[in-house]
């Protein structure tokens, strides 16, 4: 028994043999030529270059910089099957489209990179015992990437990799699987309700047979058994079907309970006996939304979450170990879940995220333009994401495209130009995304779904989530709260903020001014450039660590008021990619100053107030609200909290005391006076110290603020 993952794209146990990959790998640049003479069995490829499969080709030297299509060949041996028995050749992934040929005989073409591609070679097997197989890869950079073919998503197109980076490559394995007469094509399960009381799961299998004849289909999931008998027909046949669960273990976000996992199995059995099955993990849960405020198993949960990129640009050569720390570092910076930005990720991150409780905002690989022809292909790759991902527990949500403005890198806009790009319709927006949207929400009714995410609402659009960058984009980061009291809808989920840091490992002007992610206008326009360099260094770090934390603690006093959760861009850069980033972790894993500053923001329990102004002067009035905001599950009663304003020779306190109710934010006093007219330049600060209980069980968060005092003329 082997495990391995179909095109039904669920991790499986197979009942016979799932080998890969076969020797040694060799690949060249493709040419018609090649096309008729490289894919024959008798070919010499002696001279062709070594690669890595699974793998990138521009992880091979010789291919460092290569954009063309490559022929890839191998050979291997494989016994015939039996007379009831089936083969099949499987690619689990390959950037991002191919051709394949065994012993010389075409076999077919694929297209999409996430998704396993399956061609029968049941014949082929039984005709010889050695074999050839030939696949060409095609990659092509986008032409014009303000109306791309290919869904590659954030690996091709994006501001936080290297613009020049090229994913292509069979980067999954390449198996040989053996299954009975009839084959589980593919496999979807959901969970569609779940209570502590009963759940139920929805599946649908397409079955291939190569005749027509009866079937039972057995399926376990935990203590619960569900038998069906029918009979199909020859080709591939569609089956759904419902499994109830009587008091299930309910699968928990990490922040609401324990993560439990339950085992599915599924059997397909015919006169011959196991046909083909398939083995998994899922979670028994529920997740509702309604005006992006999310529950899970009927608890609201108040989502603390931050964009990941793809863990490196050569997306096979992750390792588990790296997607763990990962996880590991979410958690540790109090997140409740990860936005998958842009792309479909390696499939540890899911399995990973599903046993450790960490929640995933799943977006499809589509952002910013796409050309008109593409929509059949998006919609087609829609399902094939929910066949691939839908048993995870960890994915609560799914966005069909991020971005849909057909551009080629940001740039400052008019406002005009903005507001018109948010508002009107487009091809992209009203067409595309809403095909792709309904394709999802076909296909797992058991989540929410948008079909784009950064839309603005507006007169004409209802709009979606925000993506808010002020203090980057846009103005100061100080304006973030006088706009969403002004346009309150901004607040509901605001699944982008933030701003570039330079990361410790960059360590000159030179180097700085090599990196094609950085976007110096805006920077320059923050933290204007000053000697020495690792001093500038550090204040761009501190900058970015003011606008998370401010930003956060903003968005968290107007929780569920009407904000249900927010997102900060980024959590960590590609460890194979070393630039200036929004993430808080660097390649290597370093943090910069913002990680703390993300961890202080998201502590369960936070003590804050309206910020001082950045310059008062001296005689002025200061009048600040103090919250306290909790995302525990249980109340906190006789909670005290002091505040303790301070200016150049005077200082005032304040105390209060009160209850804090459960997943709550309360107001807890004022702080009102008045600076002496005499007050001398200098800092005026505002520190805040909330505790609650004694020992062990005691709560304690404090908090600072800063201003400066200018002297009256």
């Amino acid at each position: 028994m082997h495990p391995a993952t179909d095109a039904g794209g669920v991790a499986a146990t197979y009942p016979a043999r799932s080998m890969h990959p076969w020797g040694q790998w060799r690949a060249t640049l493709a040419d018609d030529e090649l096309r008729r003479t490289g894919t024959l069995p008798d070919f010499d490829d002696d001279r062709w270059t070594p690669v890595d499969v699974p793998g990138h080709w521009r992880t091979t030297p010789e291919f460092r910089d290569n954009d063309e299509p490559l022929l890839y060949r191998t050979r291997f041996e494989a016994p015939a099957p039996a007379a009831n028995r089936r083969s099949f050749l499987t690619l689990d992934g390959v950037f991002y489209q191919s051709d394949l040929w065994l012993d010389g005989a075409y076999l077919g073409d694929t297209e999409g990179y996430f998704m396993a591609h399956t061609f029968e070679v049941t014949d082929r097997l039984r005709a010889q015992s050695e074999h050839t197989l030939a696949v060409e890869v095609t990659c092509t950079p986008p032409p014009d990437k303000t109306a791309k073919r290919a869904f590659t998503g954030v690996l091709q197109h994006w501001d936080a990799i290297d613009p020049e980076w090229n994913p292509g490559g069979i980067w999954r394995p390449v198996r040989l699987i053996e299954t009975g007469s009839v084959r589980i094509e593919r496999l979807r399960c959901v969970c569609m309700s779940a209570t502590s009381a009963r759940a139920t799961l929805a599946l649908r299998a397409v079955l291939d047979s190569p005749d027509s004849r009866p079937i039972t289909l057995n399926t376990t999931i935990g203590s619960a058994h569900h038998s069906l008998t029918q009979t199909i027909a020859a080709g591939s046949n569609r089956v759904e079907w419902q499994v109830n669960i009587d008091n299930p273990v309910l699968w928990w976000p990490k922040a609401l309970g324990q993560p439990m996992l339950t085992e599915v199995h599924v059997r397909v059995i015919d006169a011959d006996g196991l046909s083909d099955e398939r083995r998994f993990q899922t979670g028994v849960r529920e997740v509702r939304e309604k005006d992006w405020e999310f529950r899970v198993n009927g608890e609201r949960i108040f989502l603390k979450g931050a964009n990941q990129g793809p863990t490196r640009m050569a997306l096979g050569d992750t390792t588990r170990v790296e997607i763990e720390a990962l996880v590991a570092a979410a958690q540790g910076a109090g997140l409740d879940f990860l936005r998958v930005h842009g792309h479909i990720a390696h499939p540890d991150l899911y399995d990973v995220a599903d046993t450790a409780g960490l929640l995933l905002w799943q977006d499809l690989p589509l952002q910013w333009g796409y050309a008109r022809s593409v929509a059949k292909q998006a919609v087609r790759q829609a399902g094939e994401a929910v066949d691939l991902l839908g048993h995870h527990p960890s994915i609560f949500h799914w966005c069909a495209h991020n971005e849909p403005f057909t551009l080629d890198k940001p740039a400052r806009e008019t406002p005009i130009r903005y507001f018109a790009k948010q508002e009107l319709p487009t091809w992209n927006k009203t067409v595309l995304d809403l095909r792709v949207h309904r394709a999802l929400r076909k296909a797992d009714k058991s989540r929410p779904a948008t079909p784009h995410s950064g839309l603005l609402p507006g007169p004409i659009s209802p709009g979606t989530d925000s993506h808010l960058y002020f203090g980057w984009y846009h103005g100061d980061e100080r304006d973030l709260p006088k706009y969403l009291r002004r346009f309150p809808r901004l607040a509901r989920f605001v699944s982008e903020f933030g701003a570039q840091a330079v990361p410790d490992g960059i360590d000159s002007w030179a180097r700085l001014d090599a990196d094609r992610s950085y976007q110096r206008q805006y920077l320059d326009a923050h933290v204007p450039r000053h000697e020495p360099f690792a001093a500038w260094r550090t204040a761009t770090q501190e900058y970015q660590a003011v606008v998370l934390r401010r930003q956060i603690e903003e968005l968290r006093r107007i929780k569920y008021r009407p904000t249900g959760g927010f997102a900060l861009f980024s959590l960590a850069d590609p460890s194979d990619y070393e630039g200036v980033t929004w993430s808080v972790l660097d390649s290597q894993g370093a943090p910069k100053l913002g990680l703390a500053a993300v961890r202080a923001a998201c502590a369960p329990v936070i003590v804050t107030a309206d910020r001082l102004p950045a310059v008062v002067a001296a005689g002025a009035s200061i009048g600040l609200d103090v919250h306290v905001v909790s995302d525990l599950r249980r109340a906190l009663n006789g909670v005290s909290v002091e505040a303790r304003l301070t200016w150049p020779g005077g200082e005032r306190s304040w105390q209060w005391t009160g209850d804090v109710p459960a997943d709550g934010c309360v107001r807890v006093g004022r702080v009102e006076s008045t600076l002496p007219a005499d007050t001398s330049g200098g800092p005026v600060a505002l520190a805040l110290e909330l505790r609650h209980g004694e020992g062990a069980d005691a709560v304690v968060a404090t908090n600072c603020f800063q201003g400066a005092v200018v002297v009256a003329v």
